[in-house]
């Protein structure tokens, strides 16, 4: 049975900010039927973000080889074969990109928010992403131009990959009390089952 109260969390990158896309993302997340329950605006540490990136402690080796498989599926030779050397260098690039400016930090609430929020957002590389996604529709970048250009790949958004991945984001982002439990009208139209109470 769907967990009708999945959070995931979303931040809006310092891109997203700085191009003042905002409210034309929320929208999408609003339209769809998920409820806003925390946000706020944030400049983040360094320190934080090294943190956010690395709470599952498998990322580095994880992003290392799938950086690696990515350069020899292009047939490129990878900077090196060794995932962690490899993700030092792409963590050092989203730490510098992270912190470059203000972001915006969310947390969703509904069914299925984390696959939601995931199909709405699109792929990691906007090239490569859906007309219709996010990223698909406002980002012109690419893997090959962040890498020709040192640096992290502007792509908007980041959003939770799983349910587990989101608790550990949500509690690194946001204390209990600045998350907000309330009803919306549009609750009884996602979720009722008789639809009792629309008529009077």
């Amino acid at each position: 049975m769907a967990n009708k109260k999945e959070r995931t969390l979303v931040v809006l990158k310092p891109d997203a900010v700085q191009r003042n896309l905002i409210g034309e993302i929320i929208q999408r997340f609003e339209r769809i039927g998920l409820k806003l329950v925390a946000m706020k605006m944030v400049v983040a540490s360094e320190n934080h973000i090294e943190k956010h990136y690395t709470l599952d402690p498998e990322w580095r080796r994880k992003v290392g080889e799938k950086t690696i498989k990515g350069y020899k599926e292009k047939g490129q030779s990878p900077p090196s074969e060794d995932p962690i050397k490899i993700s030092k260098q792409v963590l050092e690039g989203l730490v510098k990109f992270m912190t470059s400016g203000p972001m915006i930090v969310m947390i969703w609430e509904g069914a299925h928010a984390v696959k939601i929020v995931r199909k709405l957002v699109g792929g990691t590389e906007p090239l490569s992403s859906d007309v219709g996604t996010i990223r698909g529709d406002y980002v012109l970048d690419s893997y090959e131009m962040s890498d020709t250009d040192g640096r992290a790949i502007r792509n908007l958004v980041h959003a939770s990959g799983s349910a587990e991945e989101a608790e550990i984001e949500v509690n690194h982002w946001f204390s209990p009390d600045e998350i907000i439990s309330y009803r919306l009208v549009q609750d009884e139209i996602l979720y009722d089952v008789n639809l009792d109470g629309i008529l009077e």
